[in-house]
């Protein structure tokens, strides 16, 4: 079959954060509650206390980001590994400096003129990772998150020239805080927001994303028509009490872990909470994409929300997989199988994210074009383009 030859619109492209992305805007009596830099003295190098701790979990052990490993270093270990490499020995073979495109947006569209891409939405590297450090002190994570959605504004802004649409980051642990930061995105004309697939945390303890105590901002969402994407992200339910000491995500060990066994756990559960809690029911306008979580997971959970129709007819008014596949869309990693996933959900609910500049994403945006046999070129352009415009595009109510 022919390729798709025209722009592209990469549905999942990051920026690497600045030194002060998460300190610029929290006031000075806040900073040991949110972020504090420390410079340790056996090896020299800069980390970050969160909530005036060392990030117990390793989440992120290179916060400066300088050097940084090339994008999509990572190809080989996902496409097979046939030189059975780990994933450190791939990272630390390619280093380099920090490029300005990682970090300066008009870098960074020039860059993406060489690519292809005719838009592209920039998430966050580090701040996807953060909610779970600072979960425990719900006011503490409304200013970090709050200063943090600042500085994306100040830095990258929320549409910048209509090609670069950055998301600001959104816990529901409160949802006053939420629906505040929802308004303030659509008065600078953002046209998506971003959320781990996660439990939310409240005051009042662990509650489903779906539960009616946050009906006002899906309520919210649902009025303005803005684009909801699920981006991975650190949570404790990667290992599930399994092995404990480890939170190898991305099978960069020499062993396989829970951790990076089963990925897509996080989106599954959430995805599922959202049918289940009947939030597409009650806002029929809410478009939810689910992006770097792949699609192992979307065989399973399809048929669950079958049988889930069957063992509780009276739950459910609409048909539980319909209502999924009408809400949701979903972003399959460069190495799943795209044919499978456009057949269970149809090519118009399928988006591409080349995960750029990350290691374990795709060198070039365009690499992907190799991983599309027995796609017909007009689902390709659904796929490549059309779907992310379209998302991109707000739908008001």
């Amino acid at each position: 079959m022919a390729n798709y030859e025209g722009p592209i619109f990469d549905a999942d492209n990051h920026f690497y954060e600045a030194h002060d992305a998460f300190t610029r805007h929290v006031p000075k009596e806040m900073q040991a509650r949110c972020v504090q830099w420390v410079e340790l003295e056996r090896n020299g190098r800069q980390y970050q206390l969160v909530g005036g701790r060392m990030d117990p979990e390793g989440t992120n052990g290179n916060p400066t980001f300088d050097p940084i490993s090339k994008p999509g270093v990572l190809r080989e270990l996902f496409q097979g590994n046939p030189d059975g490499r780990t994933g450190m020995e791939l990272i630390r073979s390619s280093l380099e400096p920090l490029r300005p495109e990682y970090m300066d947006r008009e870098a960074r569209l020039a860059v993406m003129d060489e690519q292809g891409l005719d838009g592209a939405w920039i998430f966050p590297t580090q701040a996807v990772l953060m909610e779970q450090q600072i979960q425990h002190d719900t006011g503490a994570a409304l200013v970090m998150f709050d200063a943090f959605n600042k500085w994306v504004s100040e830095d990258w802004g929320f549409n910048f020239k209509d090609r670069i649409f950055t998301a600001p980051y959104i816990t529901l642990a409160d949802v006053d805080w939420a629906c505040d930061q929802l308004d303030k995105a659509l008065e600078q004309d953002a046209r998506l927001v971003v959320m781990r697939p996660s439990a939310v945390f409240t005051r009042q303890g662990p509650r489903n994303p779906g539960d009616p105590m946050f009906d006002p901002f899906w309520a919210r969402v649902n009025e303005a028509g803005i684009t909801v994407a699920i981006h991975i992200g650190s949570t404790k339910h990667d290992n599930n009490g399994y092995d404990r000491r480890s939170h190898d995500m991305l099978a960069l060990g020499p062993r396989p872990t829970i951790a990076n066994f089963h990925r897509s756990r996080n989106i599954n559960d959430f995805l599922a909470s959202l049918v289940f809690d009947l939030l597409f029911e009650r806002f029929p306008n809410l478009r939810i994409v689910s992006v770097e979580n792949g699609s192992e997971f979307l065989p399973g959970l399809l048929r669950a929300l079958g049988k889930s129709k069957h063992r509780t007819p009276k739950h459910y008014t609409d048909d539980p997989v319909d209502s999924f596949r009408e809400h949701v869309w979903i972003n399959p990693f460069w190495e799943d199988d795209m044919v499978e996933i456009i057949e269970l959900m149809g090519a118009d609910h399928v988006t591409y994210g080349s995960d750029w500049p990350h290691m374990e994403g795709m060198e070039h945006p365009r690499d992907i074009l190799s991983e599309l046999d027995g796609i017909s070129e007009a689902d390709q352009r659904l796929v490549l383009h059309d779907n992310a415009a379209a998302l991109n595009t707000p739908r008001p109510a």
